[in-house]
């Protein structure tokens, strides 16, 4: 509840600013209605000499005088008693009556002066309301996503993702990583890992020994890395690629012609591996080599296919599947371009 003025609490804002440039009030405009009140009560108390005179503020002195009599009545009994115990005090002052006469004292001050008590109260901050609470809620959660989304927008994450999706968003790229899909399980068939170290144990951080597994660089010195190595390079990419160059269907539409009756002018084709043959290629020969063990008149080391198919996630099947993936992507990727 405001300690303003009762007449000033009734009026509205805009009244109240009204009256605040009535009266030569300065800086209300950031103020609350409550706030607002209190300067309006404490301006016109001290220039009461000014505006007593005006009928404007009749019902404001009238209201003050009554809210200043009021607590004067009620207190009028008591304060008969608290002067005669201190004029009794003062003719017979006694150790045991000292105390009590300086209280009497005390509450006779703040007796006879009600107003500033009131007005000493209204300045004491009154707890928030549950709106204003709201309000610095939502502020404060506003501010707080404002900046995460500055935050976000200044590391840079946006652009990089743009780029990785636009370079993965070829079928070139699919290709590729059907490719390494296989060389991953491919490598600790053809580079075994080999001890190399340990990291000892962190009580501090309650970790065990681990032991680190390094890739055997000296394998690529033998024929046993090579002979599989080989082998998987020509059924799994030189072959489809060289098939790939000259049977390629994205070079049969990239001639445009020039004008009437002159000759027609070849452009460059859109790959220059085609990626449908790429992958019609590989399957073949993948099925021809692992599924048949065909030798291709004794290139191929029997040994070297039963390496890569035990090495190959679900051995020669599970390559076929991967050219079913890429030609399907090479087959879309066509009819979007139509």
């Amino acid at each position: 509840m405001s300690g303003a003025n009762s007449w000033l609490a009734r009026q509205r804002k805009s009244d109240l600013v009204e009256l605040a440039q009535t009266v030569g009030l300065k800086d209300f405009d950031d103020l609350r209605k409550s706030d607002l009140e209190l300067r309006l009560d404490e301006f016109i108390a001290e220039h009461s000499t000014q505006f007593q005179s005006d009928p404007k503020f009749s019902s404001y002195f009238s209201s003050r005088a009554r809210t200043a009599g009021s607590p004067v009545k009620r207190e009028a009994p008591e304060l008969k008693v608290s002067r005669r115990r201190t004029i009794k005090a003062v003719e017979e002052p006694t150790a045991d009556e000292d105390e009590p006469t300086q209280a009497s004292r005390a509450v006779t001050t703040i007796a006879r002066t009600p107003a500033r008590a009131l007005s000493l109260a209204s300045r004491i901050p009154l707890p928030a309301t549950p709106a204003e609470m709201a309000s610095a809620v939502d502020r404060g959660t506003v501010a707080v996503r404002e900046r995460v989304t500055s935050l976000y927008q200044e590391s840079g994450i946006t652009e990089a993702t743009q780029a990785t999706r636009e370079s993965l968003s070829t079928v070139s790229a699919i290709l590729l990583s059907v490719a390494t899909f296989e060389l991953y399980y491919l490598r600790p068939e053809l580079l075994p890992d080999r001890y190399a170290f340990t990291i000892p144990a962190l009580k501090l951080l309650g970790t065990p020994e681990y032991p680190v597994l390094v890739p055997d660089a000296f394998a690529l010195l033998t024929s046993a890395f090579w002979k599989p190595a080989l082998t998987w390079l020509l059924t799994s990419l030189l072959l489809p690629s060289l098939f790939g160059y000259f049977f390629n269907l994205s070079a049969a539409h990239a001639h445009s012609s020039s004008g009437r009756g002159r000759p027609a002018r070849v452009s460059q084709p859109e790959y220059a591996v085609d990626p449908l043959l790429f992958s019609v290629t590989k399957a073949l020969a993948t099925y021809v080599v692992y599924a048949q063990g065909v030798t291709l008149w004794g290139w191929i080391d029997p040994t070297a296919v039963a390496r890569i198919n035990s090495a190959l996630y679900s051995g020669w099947k599970g390559a076929l599947v991967g050219t079913a993936v890429t030609g399907l992507a090479s087959v879309y990727d066509a009819v979007l371009k139509k």
